[in-house]
């Protein structure tokens, strides 16, 4: 079984295309449920945000990796990229690290690795193999973010999108802002908001405790979502982060709110894939739409000044993926030992039970410790009897030669060749 990583993400795929690849809301526990039931793999974690999905798996091939993939997205040739054993490894602890984010060194992303291994975990479909990368992978990440600098003044994408929109026409302490949706996306959004004294924020929600919360810790006015077309025309500045898998804004309603408006312009932000607002409204006069692919260009600046950070947590990567792959090799020689040892303690087991209960019916003790050295004597030399016998006749000369490295001989010992039982010891 082989390590895998197949996926896509800002940089290989446009938001149309992942959008179609993601996995949100009920979507994921069934696509897990679906992993785990798949005779090609042993193991899986699906990672699934607005910039990639990611699929790691423990399987023979890539193969049956894409077709699944394919088979919830549609083709994706061209678009996806795969890793495997040692480049799979280093590729997680770089997304954890925020080291192949689009936002570089961003926080949000080791809680969705995090979230991602726990949900693969509750649903059974996640083995010893990935949950000890996992493991590994929130440690580097920790000690990346520790010891570098990678991390310092984090960036997200809703803090870039608030830049983005203090640097445009529209002036925060005189605009009404509305944010939809209530997750990490929009909370960061409101949080950057407050600090830019917004004058006005409306939170639009489908379940209205959440928007609710968000109100109160941040200064707003909670919203159903059923109304957000009747208030719509007030907000100067829009941003959505649902996880709704169509559009909650449509070109008509944004049509409808800008002739409320008398056409004065509107800045819309779409911080969720699949996308919240419907694209065309992109082409209407006075409203201006960005998408999370648009927020590449915003953050090239952060990117820069963090380039000399990355190369010290690029170090730190590298030097944690050959300790892993170290553990690795080690913990798979250490398997035919363990397996060795377990084969020996439950031979003696069965034996000596066997020899106790015979005491306890009478037999005597010589005859008994006598059966006994000779039951385990034949039983623990069976099997490797047997495979040096076929050894032999295969002309296998690498095994025999283990064995003579394992079996030197003893001095003095002559082999009883009358005993026929030694001679081919039964099980």
């Amino acid at each position: 079984m082989t390590l895998w990583v197949l996926g896509l993400n800002h940089q290989t795929a446009p938001v149309e295309l992942r959008e179609r690849a993601a996995f949100g809301g009920e979507a994921l526990p069934r696509a897990l449920d679906s992993l785990r039931q798949s005779p090609q793999l042993a193991e899986a974690v699906l990672l699934s945000t607005c910039n990639r999905t990611e699929l790691y798996a423990v399987a023979e091939d890539s193969q049956a990796l894409a077709h699944w993939l394919q088979s919830h997205a549609g083709s994706l040739d061209g678009y996806l990229y795969q890793h495997s054993d040692s480049e799979a490894v280093r590729h997680l602890f770089r997304v954890a690290t925020g080291l192949d984010s689009m936002v570089l060194g961003e926080p949000q992303i080791l809680g969705q690795v995090k979230d991602a291994w726990a949900l693969a975990h509750d649903s059974g479909v996640i083995g010893q193999q990935l949950d000890h990368l996992f493991q590994q992978t929130f440690s580097v990440a920790k000690r990346a973010r520790t010891d570098t600098k990678v991390g310092a003044n984090p960036v997200s994408v809703a803090s870039a999108a608030v830049r983005l929109a203090q640097d445009s026409f529209a002036r925060m302490d005189e605009s009404t802002v509305l944010l939809v949706g209530a997750g990490e996306t929009i909370e960061l959004a409101a949080k950057h908001l407050g600090e830019a004294r917004v004058k006005r924020l409306l939170i639009a929600n489908r379940t209205l405790a959440h928007a609710q919360e968000l109100a109160t810790r941040h200064g707003g006015v909670a919203l159903p979502l059923a109304e957000l077309e009747r208030h719509l025309g007030e907000a100067d500045v829009v941003f959505s982060a649902t996880a709704a898998r169509e559009p909650v804004i449509l070109q008509q309603q944004v049509t409808a709110a800008l002739r409320s408006r008398k056409h004065k312009p509107m800045l819309l932000f779409d911080l969720a894939v699949p996308r919240d607002i419907e694209a065309t409204v992109g082409n209407l006069p006075d409203a201006y739409l960005y998408t999370v692919d648009d927020m590449e260009r915003a953050v090239e600046e952060n990117r820069r000044s963090r380039r000399e950070a990355a190369a010290e947590a690029q170090a730190i990567i590298d030097l944690h993926v050959s300790r892993y792959l170290e553990n690795q090799r080690a913990t798979h020689l250490q398997a035919p030992i363990r397996q060795l040892r377990a084969f020996g303690e439950a031979t003696r087991a069965e034996l000596l039970a066997k020899a106790r209960q015979q005491l306890a019916n009478g037999k005597g003790a010589e005859e008994v410790l006598e059966q006994l050295a000779h039951g385990l004597t034949n039983r623990l030399l069976h099997p490797p009897t047997a495979a040096l016998r076929q050894a032999a006749q295969e002309g296998d000369t690498d095994l025999t030669r283990a064995a003579e490295r394992l079996f030197p001989a003893t001095p003095g010992y002559q082999h009883p060749a009358a005993s026929t039982d030694d001679a081919d010891p039964a099980p």
